[in-house]
């Protein structure tokens, strides 16, 4: 085995949660251009995020001065992480946090003030007064997701399922509304909102900050799982309302929630058919005209873009869009152009591209996959885009079509306010994080990264394989020669929707390159299912979640086997993989055992009908209708199948793959006579951000491959 420093990479992996912490994030430029609010924790291991603000002085580029100072730590305030809402810590699983203190904040329209929760608490703080420090607000109990009013006059927030409003300068908080029953909540994401859907958000301040759009949600319907801990048999099971597909849904409305000058409030139902349109996909509030929201049909073939009255709640229909296979959720789309036009991201069929539209003129070529809509300035809109499949770039759009790329290279995305635009890139070949702020095509500033440097240096190859022209990461040892030794391969894909692995960043390989380190070739390929690629790309996976899926990863090895034929063993190939990725390493060995000689599954779906409505309906349909796709998709048929080492690890407390999954996979392995290894992890969620967990998960995969497939450690 490679020798490694006093430190191994997989502990510096874990001890800085991915080389995530230390990393600046969450940008909000100021209209005016003369500060940037951001959030960074101080190091790169250090969890707790504090709130930043970058000051650029000087009305003029060339006698410009950038200086940053500290708004807030959550030491200061005393952050105790171990005392979080049930609510708080459902939203940082659904959207993968892996840090403490403050994890999300919002401003005013001036973004002149901010408002953020520590350990429940909500507080606000000038951002344009270097001596201003944090005023906590009133609240009836712990709170979730405050949000500053546009005015900066006062914050919302939820507690205990209900929402309220308080000053920031001085008075008591007012509910404004409050749930009736254990089954209902106010101003929260439904699961399947957070979970699929990409909306953490349950509730908006109308733009003039006379009211709020507020999302209802009654999980009366919803059936109750119960997520236990084993290991400690003393504390009762937690209850956890958990939509499987084919089963009832939470019941999801949208109130129009008005203050009138004496403090009375006035709630409104937001009116549509939410029984053919029920889930709500997507609000947008600007000033520009009413707020539109989205709303999809359960099958979600059908999509509404419906315009909502901020005085009276009435509602106008301005888009229906159908698609035989499926509506995408993009994130920021609709919204409206200063203008008031509607802007969307749809998926033009015809030329198999996903487009911007303006009122449905489309304003973005064929071939530019645009896959987020940034903001809509008086000008142009800044979107994310990829013209190939393995980057992404921040891109201006004309309203009368005309398209150009924004600065950065590799994997790009971009925040913009007013003429002030802050970059956030990284490339291929390094691990670190760019980010610049630019105005008028000249940069101003670079706001600094604290995240640690990994101790290895991924040396990634990116192919283009096969008859689908499969992109495809390559890594070897360090020092390899080629032609040398064949070494065991190890697949090490993620080869579902929503996420892509084959991408221009070093720093997505540094687990790739240690597994390479440690004696074996490691194949990355993404294929049919996975973004980047356009509309029918997208769609290959239609009622069968397995078969494109293996085929690609058995096309892309034999795609790197016949680039290097002196450096591969392909009769020793393992394949790992987490969540969809550990769905597909299962599959593998069961169905591929020719192919594919061990598998590491990490918190693997095993039957498609334990899963949520949204995801798995999108793909497979309704289990109650399309029995054989579920059939054809599930792995507990082919446990009499397994003939290769398997190892199957989940956490018990995985409340979104939940560990009944593993546990009816290993039954049936059982019952089939098939050995097979399961390991369990105690409070380990979906995500693995405890250190000693997540580093000797690793450990325990390379001595699991090291048993069965061996490795060649010396090489070269």
């Amino acid at each position: 085995m490679t020798e490694e420093p006093a430190e191994s990479y997989p502990r510096q992996r874990a001890r800085t949660r991915g080389f995530r912490l230390g990393a600046p994030r969450s940008f909000v430029p100021s209209p005016d251009g003369r500060r940037i609010a951001f959030l960074r924790s101080r190091a790169g291991d250090d969890p707790l995020t504090c709130l930043w603000v970058l000051d650029l002085e000087g009305d003029d580029i060339e006698g410009h001065t950038a200086t940053e100072r500290c708004v807030v730590d959550p030491r200061d305030l005393l952050a105790d992480e171990e005392d979080l809402p049930d609510e708080e810590r459902a939203r940082r699983e659904r959207l993968r946090e892996v840090s403490g203190g403050i994890t999300d904040y919002s401003v005013d329209r001036e973004a002149r003030v901010a408002v953020f929760a520590l350990s429940g608490v909500p507080y606000a703080v000038r951002l344009d007064d270097s001596a201003a420090v944090p005023t906590r607000l009133q609240a009836p109990g712990p709170v979730v997701d405050p949000r500053a009013d546009p005015t900066g006059a006062k914050a919302a927030y939820v507690s205990d399922r209900g929402l309220y409003v308080a000053p920031l300068v001085g008075g008591a908080a007012m509910a404004l509304c409050q749930p009736e029953t254990d089954a209902q909540s106010w101003g929260l994401a439904d699961f399947i909102a957070a979970e699929e859907l990409d909306r953490v958000r349950g509730y908006w301040w109308l733009s003039d900050g006379s009211g709020l759009l507020v999302e209802r949600c009654d999980e009366d319907a919803v059936a109750t799982w119960w997520i236990a801990d084993p290991a400690h048999p003393e504390r009762p099971a937690q209850s956890h309302r958990y939509p499987a597909a084919g089963t009832d849904n939470a019941e999801v409305s949208l109130w129009l929630v008005r203050l009138d000058e004496d403090g009375e409030v006035e709630r409104t139902d937001v009116a549509w058919d939410r029984a053919e349109y029920p889930y709500l996909a997507q609000v947008s509030v600007s000033r520009a005209g009413a707020p539109v929201i989205a709303v999809l049909s359960r099958d979600q073939r059908r999509e509404l873009i419906v315009e909502v009255d901020p005085e009276t709640a009435e509602t106008t229909i301005l888009r229906e869009r159908r698609d035989p296979e499926w509506i995408d959720v993009v994130p920021g789309s609709p919204v409206r152009a200063p203008s008031g036009a509607v802007l969307e991201v749809v998926a033009d069929r015809d030329v198999d591209t996903y487009r911007l539209v303006c009122d449905d003129v489309p304003l973005t070529p064929p071939g530019l996959q645009v896959e987020a809509i940034l903001d809509a300035g008086g000008d142009d809109v800044l979107i994310v885009a990829s013209d190939v499949p393995t980057s992404t770039s921040a891109y201006r759009v004309t309203y009368s079509g005309e398209v150009s790329r924004v600065h950065g290279d590799g994997m790009m995305t971009a925040r913009r306010s007013g003429a002030t635009l802050v970059a956030s890139s990284t490339a291929l070949g390094t691990t670190a994080t760019s980010v610049d702020v630019w105005r008028d095509g000249t940069r101003l500033a670079t706001i600094p990264s604290h995240a640690e440097t990994p101790i290895i240096s991924p040396r990634v190859r990116l192919l283009t394989t096969g008859d689908r022209s499969l992109r495809t990461a390559v890594l070897f040892p360090a020092g390899h020669v080629p032609g040398s030794r064949r070494l065991p391969v190890i697949m090490s894909p993620y080869g579902g929707p929503h996420a892509r692995r084959v991408v221009e960043s070093g720093l997505s390989y540094g687990t790739d390159q240690w597994l390479a380190d440690q004696g074996y070739c490691v194949v990355v390929a993404d294929g049919r299912g996975t973004p980047g690629r356009g509309p029918a790309w997208d769609r290959a996976v239609k009622g069968d979640l397995a078969t494109p899926a293996l085929e690609d990863q058995v096309a892309a090895l034999a795609g790197v086997a016949a680039a290097f034929p002196d450096d591969v063993d392909t009769g020793r190939v393992g394949i790992r993989g987490w969540s969809f990725g550990g769905y597909l390493a299962a599959l593998a060995v069961l169905r591929r055992p020719d192919v594919f000689h061990a598998a590491v599954a990490g918190a693997p779906v095993t039957e498609w009908r334990l899963y949520d409505t949204a995801y798995t309906e999108r793909y497979l349909g309704d289990p109650r209708v399309e029995q054989a796709a579920y059939d054809a998709s599930s792995l507990l048929p082919l446990a009499g199948q397994l003939r290769r080492p398997l190892l199957i690890i989940h956490g018990l407390a995985d409340d979104n793959v939940v560990v009944a999954h593993t546990l009816q996979l290993s039954s049936a392995l059982l019952a089939a006579g098939r050995p097979h290894a399961v390991l369990p992890l105690t409070g380990v969620t979906h995500m693995t951000p405890q250190e000693v967990v997540a580093e000797n998960l690793l450990r325990a995969e390379v001595d699991f491959f090291g048993h069965y497939l061996g490795s060649d450690a010396t090489a070269g």
